[in-house]
């Protein structure tokens, strides 16, 4: 799941079987599509476009895969998809605030689908508004660990990085959106290597949560992230350390 939840880390190396890595390829699939057409098959001109891409090589999405997806997205090929964005509310388990960001062709069978993962596991939608408060939209980079904190900070301190914190195998750089491609441009140049650089909502609003809760929140993400309209999933869920090592050692 997006955020700042520690979970977020590792929310990849779950795709590891063959069909959870084929819906993620789908949905890196759908970013790229939507981000050519908006704005260009020029990757250098297009930052929305760079970093679709650059998320997708970085998951080994195949470059055919991501070329068909560039010329689909701009027209080029004919055969393109109109999506429609749509953001969705809700609560989850322990009065944990969801909300479930999807790419669409049928706005109809999204919400039916978000409808039934969220009643199905505990949680309930909300109102247009009742949620979406406690968020901010955050430029959030992923830096691998094997880069230091001093090296990070001296490439991005002229660039108003707002936050940067250690979980896990990763650093995560919080900054305005609007710096997100001034940030990631001067890491580039300083030769740092990042994971991701997106544009996400974070909650200034945290909820802890203990293990049992942590992981009916979890399968309440995990089961949104298998519908193929949704594209990602904010909480505002704040897992401790301890509770972390916790879930870790139940094999979550």
């Amino acid at each position: 799941m997006s955020g700042h939840s520690k979970w977020a880390t590792t929310k990849h190396k779950k795709a590891a079987n063959d069909s959870k890595r084929q819906k993620l390829f789908a949905k890196l699939i759908k970013n790229i599509e939507v981000a050519a057409r908006m704005g260009g098959s020029d990757q250098e001109g297009n930052p929305t476009l760079f970093e679709a891409v650059y998320k997708a090589k970085k998951l080994s999405l195949p470059g055919d895969n991501i070329d068909r997806a560039i010329k689909r997205g701009a027209g080029e090929l004919g055969d393109g998809v109109e999506y429609q964005s749509i953001m969705y509310e809700g609560y989850g388990p322990a009065g944990v605030a969801v909300m479930i960001e999807c790419l669409t062709d049928n706005r109809n069978r999204a919400a039916a689908e978000v409808r039934l993962a969220v009643g199905k596991n505990s949680g309930n939608m909300a109102d247009p508004g009742s949620v979406n408060y406690q968020f901010a939209r955050k430029g959030v980079i992923v830096v691998p660990s094997r880069f230091s904190e001093d090296q990070i900070l001296e490439a991005t301190i002229e660039h108003g990085v707002e936050d940067i914190q250690l979980i896990g195998e990763n650093f995560l750089l919080t900054c305005d959106p609007s710096k997100l491609v001034d940030t990631r441009t001067a890491l580039q140049g300083a030769e740092v290597d990042y994971e991701s650089a997106d544009v996400e909502f974070v909650s200034s609003v945290k909820v802890d949560v203990d293990a049992a809760s942590a992981q009916k929140v979890i399968a309440l993400v995990e089961a949104l992230e298998e519908l193929d309209d949704v594209q990602e999933v904010y909480t505002n869920m704040e897992i401790s350390e301890a509770v972390l090592a916790e879930l870790e050692n139940l094999g979550e």
